[in-house]
C-alpha cells in the first residue's frame, strides 16, 4: 500500500512538473492561472481551462512565470511597490543567461532597468545608461507588454534632460494600447510635455480633454487629479492667475493624503501657480508640504527641495536656502531641474 501511494504521489509530482502554470495579475484584482502561449505588445495569450483568453496590456499588473528565480519574483515585488533600491538589489541576482524561458528574460531585463530609471528621475542613478538600457530592451523585444511601460518611462526620462519633443513622441505611442485608460494617459502625458517645452495653448488643449473623461475606476479619477493640477500650472503661466488658484486650491480641499504620490505631485503644482504668479511665500508653503509630508516621493521630493533652495534666498532665508540644498545633494546627488 505504500509503495502504491508513494508511486501515485512520485506520477504526480512529474505530472506537476511538466505542467506550465503562468499567474496573470489583473487590474481588477482577479488572478487567471495558465500557460502564456503568446506574448504580444498589446497584451498576453493565456491558455486556461480548455480556451485561450487574450488579456490587454493595461490590465495587467504583474504576471508570475513558471520557473521565475526568487531573486524576480521578489524584485518585481519591490519595483511594484515602488522600493527601488531593494528591487534592484534583487534582480542584480539573477543571471539572464540562466533563465529557461525568454519571457522570464525580457520581465527580469524590464524590472531592472525600469527601477533604475525610476531612480535616474530623482537623481539617483545615471539617466543615460537607463535611456539606453531602455531603447535597447525596445528594440529587442518590440511586441512584449512592457512596451508601452517601457515608452512612458523614456517620456519621463526625455523630460528630465529637456528633451521635450521627443517625450512628446513616446508618449503618444500609448495613445495606441489597448485600454481607454492607457489612452487617456497618453493624453495626459503629451499634455504635460507640452507644458513643461512652454506650448501652452496646446498642453491646456490636452489637459482639458482628460479632465472631462470619466472612466469610471480609482486610477482614471486620481489621472483626471492629476491632469487639473497641470491645468492650473498651465493657466498661471498663460496669465489666468485667479482660475489657477481656485483650481489649486480646490484640488488641496479635496486631496486625499493618504495617497503620497498623488498628493506630493497636487502640492508641486501649487507650488509651480504660487511661482508663476510671482508669490513666493505661497509657493514656499505649498513645496514644503511635499518636503515635509510626502518626502517619501523621491522624483517630487527632489523637484520640492530644488524648488526651495531657490525661494528661500528669494524670501530673504539664505540659511535655509543652502540647508536645503544640501539635503538635495545629501539624498538627490544627480538630480537636476526637469528641462
Amino acid at each position: 500500500m505504500r509503495f502504491a501511494v508513494a508511486a501515485t504521489l512520485l506520477f504526480l509530482s512529474a505530472g506537476t512538473s511538466w505542467a506550465q502554470t503562468d499567474r496573470v495579475y489583473r487590474t481588477d484584482g482577479k488572478v487567471i492561472s495558465g500557460k502564456i502561449e503568446k506574448v504580444f505588445r498589446q497584451g498576453v495569450s493565456l491558455k486556461t481551462g480548455g480556451k485561450t483568453e487574450n488579456i490587454a496590456a493595461g490590465q495587467i499588473v504583474k504576471i508570475l512565470h513558471q520557473g521565475d528565480p526568487p531573486g524576480l519574483t521578489k524584485g518585481r515585488e519591490f519595483a511594484l511597490d515602488g522600493q527601488y533600491d531593494q528591487a534592484l538589489e534583487e534582480l542584480r541576482s539573477v543571471d539572464l543567461e540562466d533563465l529557461p524561458r525568454e519571457v522570464i528574460r525580457a520581465d527580469a531585463e524590464f524590472f531592472r532597468f525600469y527601477s533604475q530609471g525610476k531612480l535616474a528621475l530623482s537623481g539617483r542613478a545615471d539617466r543615460g545608461a537607463v535611456i539606453k538600457a531602455a531603447r535597447e530592451f525596445a528594440s529587442k523585444n518590440p511586441q512584449n507588454w512592457h512596451f508601452y511601460d517601457t515608452a512612458v518611462l523614456l517620456g519621463d526620462l526625455a523630460i528630465a534632460t529637456g528633451d521635450f519633443d521627443r517625450a512628446i513622441a513616446y508618449y503618444k505611442s500609448l495613445g495606441s494600447a489597448p485600454t481607454k485608460a492607457s489612452q487617456i494617459q497618453a493624453k495626459y502625458l503629451v499634455g504635460v510635455a507640452k507644458l513643461a517645452k512652454g506650448d501652452l495653448a496646446a498642453a491646456a488643449e490636452d489637459l482639458k480633454l482628460v479632465t472631462g473623461v470619466d472612466v469610471g475606476t480609482i486610477e482614471g479619477a486620481r489621472l483626471k487629479t492629476l491632469a487639473q493640477a497641470k491645468l492650473a500650472e498651465t493657466l498661471a503661466k498663460s496669465g489666468q492667475g485667479d482660475e489657477a488658484l481656485e483650481l489649486a486650491d480646490g484640488l488641496v480641499a479635496d486631496l486625499d493624503t493618504l495617497d503620497v504620490d498623488l498628493a506630493a505631485r497636487v502640492y508641486n503644482s501649487r507650488g509651480a501657480v504660487y511661482e508663476a504668479l510671482g508669490d513666493d511665500e505661497g509657493a514656499v508653503l505649498a513645496y514644503l508640504h511635499t518636503d515635509l509630508m510626502f518626502g517619501s516621493v523621491a522624483d517630487a521630493h527632489a523637484l520640492a527641495l530644488s524648488r526651495l533652495a531657490d525661494l528661500w534666498t528669494k524670501v530673504g532665508k539664505p540659511d535655509r536656502a543652502a540647508k536645503t540644498n544640501q539635503e538635495l545633494k545629501r539624498r538627490y546627488p544627480g538630480y537636476q531641474t526637469p528641462g
